[in-house]
Formats: C-alpha cells, structure tokens, sequence
C-alpha cells in the first residue's frame, strides 16, 4: 500500500479524489508533479486500478519523462506496466499511427520539420505563379493558426479567418490546399498535424473516439491553463464516455496566449463539467516570504483569475531589490559583477539565471559575460537536432523507415556527393510528376544510372539491417559506409571546426545508444526517429549534452516556466519591456503580461534581484526609460537600490567594481 501521509491535506485530497471531475489549482512551487505522481500510484496500488485504464498528459517530454521516472520509484513495474504518460503529441502519434488509415495515410508517415514545411511552402508559391512575392513564413504561420483552430482546407474559406480582400488570405487558401496534398502524397505530417488529424479523426469516425474514451478511463492533464482549442477538443472526446477527468493548472502562469493557449479552458472547467471538485494547492515549497509576497501583491490585481493566496513556511530571507541602472550597458555590467561576486562565495553559477522579455535584451549581457571569462547558456540557441550534420543522418533514417518522404530523399539522395546534381534530380522529379509515382519508386526503376542503383541498394540493406539489429551498430555502420566522417573534412577549410561536426555526428550516435538503454525492446528506428522529431526546447541542450554544466543561464520569461533556481535575475523591468510596447500599444489584455511578470518573480527560491534602465538607445538616441507598472502598484514589496550612483554600495566595494570592470574591460580591448 503507498501511503499518503507525507502528502499536505490538499495534495492528499487532490490524490484521494479519484471518480468524477476534478480540478486542481497548483501554484507555484506547490509540489503538484509530487501530487500527480501520488494521485497515479494510490490508483494503482492502493485501489488496484489497471495500468491501461490510466492516461496522464503533459506538455513537454522532460515533464512526462519526469513524471514517469517518480512513479517507478512509487510503484514496482508489474502493477505500473500500460500506463501511458505523455505528452499529447506523443499520444496523438500513437493515436494516429493505429487508425490514421481512415484518413487515407499509411500507419509508417513521417513528421517534417519547419524546414520541411518550407521547401513545401517554396514549391506552392512557385506554382501559384502571380508575379509577387510572399513572406513564406507569414503563410506558414497562418496555416499553423488554421490548424491549431481546428479549420481544414476546405473550410477556410467560410471561416472567421478568411478576408478574400485580403491578399495574402487569397494566395494562402491555394498554398494551405497544395501543402496538405503534398503532405499526403509523402505520407508525412508536420507538427500542427498531429493534434489536428486526431481531432478529424475523432470528429469523423465518433466509433475510433469511443474506443480511446473506453480504453482511457482515467484521465490527467497538466498545465490544463496552456491547452488549445484542438487540446480542449481532444479531451472532450476522451471523457465521452465517463467524467473521470482531472486536470491541474495554475491560470496565474497562463503565458502562452500567442500560442494559441485558451485560458478560458481553465476559467470555464467548471460549466464544461458540472459536479467538479476544486482542490487549492497553496502552499509553496520553493521561494521564501518577502519573494512569495512579492508574487501574490503583483498577481492579485490580474482581472480573470481564480483566487488563491500563496503561503510558505520559510518567512525569513532576502527581500528582493529593484536595481535602477544608467542603461543597457550598465544594467548588464552592474548585474555580472554581482554575479562574479556570487561565484567568489562559492555560489555555482547554476544556481543563476538571467530572465527577460524579449531576446534583443541579450546582446549587453553576453557581451558582459564573455568580457568577464563567466561560463554560461543561452537557451532557445541552435538545437542539436537542427545541425547540418544531424539533419543529414536524421534524412538518412526517415528515408530508410519511409521511402515516400520525398524531401527527406532529396536531402541525402547527393549527401555525400554521388554525382546526382540538380539536373538529374529534377529529371527524376519531372517522370515522377508525369507517372503519379513517388521519387523512390521513380529512382528504383532506372537501372542504368549506377549511382543511383548503389543508393537505391544502400537504403534496402539498411532496411533489413535497422530489422535484423539494434539502433548502436546500425547508425554507427550507416555512418562508416556512407564515409561522412570524410565528407565532413572535406567540407570544410577549418580541421577544427569539422572536428567538431564530426564529434556532433559521434553525440548523436551516442544518444542513440542512451534511447536504446532507456526503451529497450522498443527502442526501434520508427521510435527513435518520431522521439527526434517531437522533441521540445527542454529536452536537449545545444550540444546535446544531458548533463547540467555549471554556468549562468539565459532564458526569456517563457522559456523559465517550470523552472527554478536559487538566484533570479529579472532584467528590465520597466514599461514598454514588461509589460510588452506591443501589448501597450494595441490595447491587448495586460494581464498576461502581468501573469509573466508573476512567473518571473516565482522561478527565485532564494534571491531575487529586478532591474530597470533610466534610459536605453532606441534608434541611436539615448530615449528616457520608467520602471513598470507593476512595480510602481508595489512599493511596499521591495527594497530599490539607485545603482547609478552605485546605491548603498560602501566605498570599498565601489572600487573593487571600478578595478574589476575597468579591468576586465581594458583585457577585452587588448
């Protein structure tokens, strides 16, 4: 029996209450992972209910991942064997690849990328022929804004979205119809498709929705104030059959508006399921009092909220500061000097985090950071799975599981150089067009070009060999047969700057090796592939590095959510940063700017320093700067340092700040 006790009396009745809807209001830092993951193992253990039965749903493989991980410590393998935790585009995959058949796609589809999506989008704008050019990201995005809305080629042009005044809406109604045929014809999905062909799969055949909803009868969902409309919809079909529904969300940290999150769907669970039990999870594990009161005084005055007031038992601890600076630059120096002051009393730099707004925020810091010799990680940089190189191999294992995937094919199909120049390809592109046949099938049919009898022969055998062994020797064969290595030397002039390609090649190989540790038996070339595909910006590190290494990190507001570190630095906060000039400007909801104001301030457990410019160069002219608003509402709620005249700083520590940032300076100049 898994007992409760260690659980407060609110997370003991979120995990208690297992029948009928439920919703669970989790603040920050309130230990809702640890209730969910209770909540799973009393069902499980103490009321015997079968692993199949249960389905609990995240946002991010790191927060299923996680969340997997601390059931297994709860809970022997045996009893917890056919849970599915997951996200949902993970549970929409294999949805899809059971009964994607009654949408007319075979069960093997590919998922591309964004550069995928474009090549497609190129393609439908060279045959739309009118003489213009488009921004092939704005109709990208209006295609993804479609299908996230839940709105099919045919009927976006009855829908609220269409204006046929409107330009761009007339060109991208022919791009929308040209780039879901497309997607067809290569049995290939992008990462909007997922959910969406989920839902018209369950609108369309309400038997296959049934099924699920039965099969499910127990259903979670985290961060229910992120879903989308196609997310809402989704879970009303998996409950059409029972209520037994328990989402957990916090409408205090809806941050993803421009994403297509609904923070009605939180607001509203109550009219959507009658008869629901609401839990309060208020006390917060993570920050100490003058931060937490921080936080409630800056969130109590958003309008659309459910109210909760956060508590902790850690009353005593550093009263946050709100740092006035001279500018972009000072800011940036004044705060890695604390932050070199910090790492002299032994604090690791992995205890700090940098947090902003907006991305052009960062050039003054990483300036800073390089001048001063301080390790640190911009996350949101260049992914490990978007190199070159990975790209290559990932084209090579896409087009060895489906060989329909043309631009895949196209990708690798002279990778390394075979002789097959664009004049061949579009000959072979040209016959597949006119035979209706694929590219593969087009390549495989021509017996005199011999490189393309030894490429077309290179992909079968790893068919057969990605079968008949596992994922280690296969890619690490692949690799060595194709001679890449080679071809990354002689790719490039630098040996070391190849080296280093050739080491990325070496990490993914290796991380191959860790997926197959970690799945085992199902640790196959379909598996590993769609993993690669669905992973999101928390999964993998720019070098692909699983280990957190000790340095500074840099993120914006939205990326920090879930996150928490000792020492937070919240930087510029002030008004047209946060809350946003857009936001300002347009009239848009300040709640949502004030809701990311609230997340900020929530990531610091230990200390917590804010910081605003008086003035910034905005258009090379020196433009007055004033602190938000949201610190203007409360004064009462921290400590402001004027570090312009560097504040309470005594005479001593004003000159080790001179020498030091003089110094390091005048090094930089050298």
């Amino acid at each position: 029996m898994i007992s409760l006790n260690g659980l407060n009396p609110e997370q003991r009745e979120a995990a208690e209450t297992v029948e009928g809807p439920v919703l669970i209001l989790a603040g920050a830092g309130s230990g809702k992972t640890r209730t969910v993951t209770y909540r799973i193992a009393h069902m499980l253990d103490n009321l015997r209910i079968p692993g199949n039965q249960i389905l609990a749903v995240s946002f991010t493989n790191k927060a299923a991942t996680e969340m997997k991980e601390r059931v297994s410590h709860l809970v022997d393998s045996r009893m917890r064997k056919g849970v599915t935790l997951s996200t949902f585009h993970s549970l929409g995959i294999r949805i899809l690849r059971e009964d994607i058949h009654h949408l007319g796609y075979n069960n093997l589809f590919t998922i591309y990328d964004q550069a995928d999506q474009m090549s497609i989008v190129r393609e439908a704008l060279k045959n739309f022929k009118s003489g213009k050019n488009y921004d092939r990201s704005t109709i990208m995005s209006k295609i993804s804004l479609l299908k996230n809305n839940g709105v099919s080629v045919e009927a976006f042009p009855k829908s609220k979205f269409f204006d046929p005044e409107t330009d761009y809406d007339v060109v991208t109604e022919y791009v929308y119809s040209y780039y879901q045929d497309k997607l067809q014809f290569y049995n290939a999905l992008d990462f909007d498709d997922i959910l969406f062909l989920v839902v018209k799969l369950f609108t369309g055949f309400p038997e296959v929705a049934k099924k699920y909803s039965e099969r499910f009868k127990y259903i979670m969902v985290d961060e229910y104030q992120d879903t989308n409309n196609l997310q809402f919809t989704l879970i009303q079909a998996l409950t059409s059959t029972h209520q037994n529904i328990c989402v957990v969300g916090d409408d205090d940290q809806a941050i993803y508006a421009f994403r297509g999150a609904d923070i009605s769907n939180i607001l509203n669970f109550e009219k959507q399921y009658p008869h629901t039990k609401v839990i309060k999870l208020e006390e917060n594990y993570r920050s100490t009092f003058p931060i937490l009161n921080l936080a409630n005084e800056v969130i109590k005055e958003s309008a659309q909220r459910k109210v909760k007031t956060m508590r902790t038992s850690q009353m005593e601890g550093f009263t946050p500061q709100l740092w006035a600076t001279g500018d972009s630059d000072h800011e940036a120096a004044i705060v890695i000097e604390e932050i070199i002051k910090m790492q002299s009393h032994n604090i690791p730099l992995s205890d700090i985090a940098i947090l902003y707004r907006s991305n052009m925020q960062v050039p003054p810091f990483e300036d800073q950071l390089r001048i001063s010799q301080v390790p640190y990680n911009i996350i949101g940089g260049q992914k490990f799975y978007e190199k070159k190189e990975i790209k290559d191999i990932i084209g090579y294992l896409t087009v060895i599981q489906n060989p329909r995937d043309e631009l895949a094919l196209r990708r690798i199909l002279n990778v390394p150089n075979r002789g097959i120049g664009s004049v061949t390809l579009n000959k072979y592109l040209s016959l597949a067009g006119e035979q209706k046949k694929h590219l593969f099938n087009v390549l495989a049919e021509d017996s005199e070009q011999e490189h393309i009898q030894e490429f077309i022969a290179l992909i079968r055998k790893y068919q057969r060999t990605f079968n008949e062994q596992s994922l280690l020797p296969s890619i690490s064969q692949l690799v060595e047969e194709i001679k890449y290595n080679d071809f990354i030397d002689k790719s490039y002039d630098s040996a070391k700057l190849a080296q280093r390609k050739k080491d990325d090649v070496k990490n993914f190989i290796m991380a191959a090796d860790r997926f197959q540790d970690k799945f085992g038996e199902d640790a196959n070339l379909k598996n590993f592939v769609e993993r690669l595909l669905l992973s999101d910006s928390q999964d993998n590190r720019n070098t692909g590095d699983e280990f957190v290494k000790n340095e500074v990190t840099l993120m914006t507001l939205h990326s920090s959510k879930g996150l928490e570190y000792d020492n937070v630095f919240l930087i510029g906060m002030e008004e047209e940063i946060l809350p946003h000039k857009k936001t300002i400007q347009d009239g848009s909801d300040i709640n949502e700017e004030r809701r990311l104001c609230y997340v900020g301030v929530t990531r610091a457990r230990k200390k917590l320093i804010m910081t605003y410019a008086k003035e910034r160069k905005i258009y090379n002219k020196m433009i007055p700067r004033f602190k938000s608003r949201f610190m203007i509402e409360l004064p009462h709620c921290y400590k402001e340092v004027d570090r312009t005249n560097f504040g309470d700083m005594s005479e001593d520590e004003v000159k080790d700040f001179k020498k030091s940032f003089f110094g390091n300076l005048m090094g930089s100049l050298k």
